[in-house]
């Protein structure tokens, strides 16, 4: 009598689609646990029409931010395919900086007499400082290990990233600086009939100038498409007469100036710096990047605003009509299970490839 083997047993088992059951059940609990939280909520009538206008105003503005912030994540991804997670740091390198600069304008009133003026100034002072600290990020830290396996550099960005943490705090301490906003940004505007705040009007029109600025940068001009021969292929670059590292400096400046812009954006809306403001906007900004498809800018500044629009909808819209106390709080939770969740179904993201890069 013919006995089974190990060998038919284990192909039996491997042909068990096991991955597509799980995910089949996560798709379905997820679906459900939407449904039922948002017909609670609204159920209950709790927010009214001009709430989750609102909500999706403050959703949009969030995203900007971290739009901004994603596409230097994505840029250098596309061209040394790393994650450089002291890019947070580099964001808040800027703001803090800029914060002495705005701290001097306030108590002289300049900040307010020339509003205009001092925010150029401010935005200034912010890029240039972050553009310093990302060019000597790529010429100490990761210019030596170039040719390094992918894991030596993210551990070196990791390590990078705590050293300007700790460095910052040791210069400026450890409290939080409120940052001083001109009166010409307080209070709001009506858009079509609309009351927004202000600094979202200035933080909205602010990200995108500047995301359909380096677009045009990147498709348009000689400097924009030797970053995407390099991306490509930095040998065959190399041999067409592209100077790789000069491209690579470029990359990370252009990069550190969306972060420093980002920076002082961040700040006139919060109104405070600290040594660690760097962190949860650089992780944040990180899941907005891998939710586009990293690697691609237009797809970082998509994941941006889906994050910061998740980030305002989902607790308010589904936690509160399951009555989680405070849903707000889980803002930060919403933002990682989005991370989680992206990894999982899609993970080359909204604008990559549904298949998993291949090493």
């Amino acid at each position: 009598m013919a006995t089974e083997t190990p060998t038919a047993r284990l192909g039996l088992t491997a042909r068990l689609p096991l991955r597509a059951i799980v995910l089949w059940i996560l798709s379905v609990t997820i679906i459900l646990s939407v449904f039922l939280g948002t017909k609670a909520t609204l159920e209950a009538g709790t927010f009214s029409g001009a709430d989750w206008r609102n909500f999706v105003i403050q959703g949009i503005a969030q995203g900007s931010l971290y739009a901004l912030i994603a596409m230097g994540y994505t840029l250098v991804y596309g061209i040394l395919f790393m994650i450089n997670f002291a890019h947070g740091e580099v964001f808040m390198a800027g703001a803090f900086t800029s914060f002495f600069v705005a701290r001097e304008f306030d108590q002289s009133g300049f900040l307010d007499a020339n509003p205009i003026l001092a925010l150029a100034i401010l935005l200034a002072v912010a890029i240039a400082v972050s553009v310093l600290t990302t060019i000597l990020l790529e010429r100490i830290a990761y210019r030596p290990l170039r040719g390094a396996p992918r894991l030596v550099p993210l551990i070196t960005a990791i390590g990078a990233s705590l050293f300007l943490q700790n460095t910052f705090r040791g210069l400026f301490g450890a409290r939080v600086f409120g940052y001083p906003r001109p009166g010409l940004l307080d209070g709001t505007w009506s858009i079509f009939g609309v009351p927004v705040l202000r600094t979202q009007v200035v933080v909205i029109v602010g990200a995108l100038v500047l995301v359909v600025a380096l677009y045009l940068f990147i498709s348009r001009t000689k400097t924009g498409r030797s970053m995407r021969a390099v991306g490509e292929d930095k040998e065959i670059a190399s041999l067409m007469g592209i100077d790789v590292d000069r491209v690579i400096v470029k990359t990370f400046m252009i990069g550190g100036a969306l972060a420093g812009a980002a920076g002082v954006l961040w700040a006139l809306t919060f109104k405070q710096v600290n040594f660690f403001m760097g962190f949860f906007p650089g992780i944040k900004a990180f899941t907005a990047a891998v939710l586009g498809g990293i690697g691609n800018v237009v797809g970082a500044a998509l994941g941006g605003l889906t994050l910061g629009l998740l980030e305002s909808l989902v607790p308010t819209l589904i936690l509160t009509g399951a009555g989680v106390p405070s849903p707000n709080q889980l803002r930060d939770a919403v933002a990682f299970t989005v991370l989680v969740l992206v990894l999982i179904f899609r993970p080359g993201g909204i604008l990559g490839t549904a298949e998993e890069e291949k090493a």
